[in-house]
């Protein structure tokens, strides 16, 4: 085992510290995800296969992917907007929406859904002028979309904000100097700089989408076969006590929850690669 030869505690304490975070792991990781698969396939995989291929299961499925389908770019694309905002202009009430920006992490999904119900909902001025013309945000797929885009809109822009921060404007001002206007200096200098950090934003934004219950059910009003993500028929097959269906749908969550784990991992290799390469470079 290696050890940094400036800390010095004795091998027993490292051991020690070891063992207590490989059974933290086990008892809140490992296990609970190990016993989501073994419920799932308890009843075999037929049954396992036909819990999923269920309307309601296939029309959540559906649902998830394309709320994540529309979240993860646009929020992508208001990220390195704000990120690009915050860290390259000054203006009067910066500071305060730099704190505005963490608003969806300190309030409660459930909340947040409350507040799209209270702006968009039937007995609203706005709701009521919107479904009047034919349009109906609460208790529909645009809600739903709504209420997701706000929970996970903060991802790729705190991803991004320290690394522009850090890096400074420096190669920017340069490539403006040498005639690069706004979007080459963008497409050329800036994004190549970030690329990383929004990768891992839109990874995080990805798996917070596909996640998310609170808003979401609140916003939905659980129309089975209509409004239903998975989270949310999870628990409605749960509370039918249809386990295998519930455990199976629970798996699918699982198994994009380690699919994105998986991808951060492999991103972060290449970024380490490339980096070790570049200063082998440099000397």
């Amino acid at each position: 085992m290696k050890t940094n030869p400036n800390i010095n505690e004795p091998r027993p304490l490292q051991w020690l510290l070891i063992g207590i975070a490989l059974l933290f792991l086990a008892v809140m990781l490992v296990i609970p995800l190990t016993a989501v698969f073994a419920e799932a396939l308890k009843g075999g995989w037929r049954l396992y296969l036909a819990s999923l291929s269920d309307p309601e299961a296939l029309s959540a499925v559906k649902l998830t992917l394309l709320t994540a389908a529309i979240v993860v770019p646009v929020n992508a694309v208001l990220g390195v907007a704000m990120a690009w905002l915050l860290t390259r202009f000054d203006f009067r009430g910066k500071q305060l929406l730099t704190t505005l920006l963490d608003l969806p992490f300190s309030v409660s999904p459930v909340v947040a859904g409350l507040m799209f119900v209270l702006l968009f909902g039937a007995h609203t001025a706005l709701g009521g002028w919107l479904e009047a013309h034919g349009i109906q945000i609460i208790f529909a797929i645009p809600g739903i979309i709504l209420a997701t885009l706000f929970v996970t809109f903060p991802f790729v822009a705190r991803e991004i904000i320290p690394l522009m921060q850090a890096q400074g404007d420096s190669e920017e001002q340069a490539a403006l100097i040498l005639g690069a206007n706004g979007w080459q200096m963008f497409w050329r200098v800036t994004l190549p700089n970030i690329k990383w950090a929004l990768l891992y934003g839109i990874i995080l934004t990805n798996a917070r989408a596909m996640g998310e219950f609170g808003a979401v059910s609140v916003v939905s009003g659980h129309i089975r076969g209509e409004t239903n993500t998975i989270p949310l028929l999870v628990e409605i097959f749960y509370n039918e006590y249809n386990f295998v269906g519930a455990f199976a749908l629970s798996s699918i969550l699982a198994l994009l929850a380690i699919a994105t784990l998986a991808i951060q991992d492999i991103l972060t290799k290449i970024q380490q690669k490339k980096h070790r390469a570049a200063e082998r470079e440099a000397a």
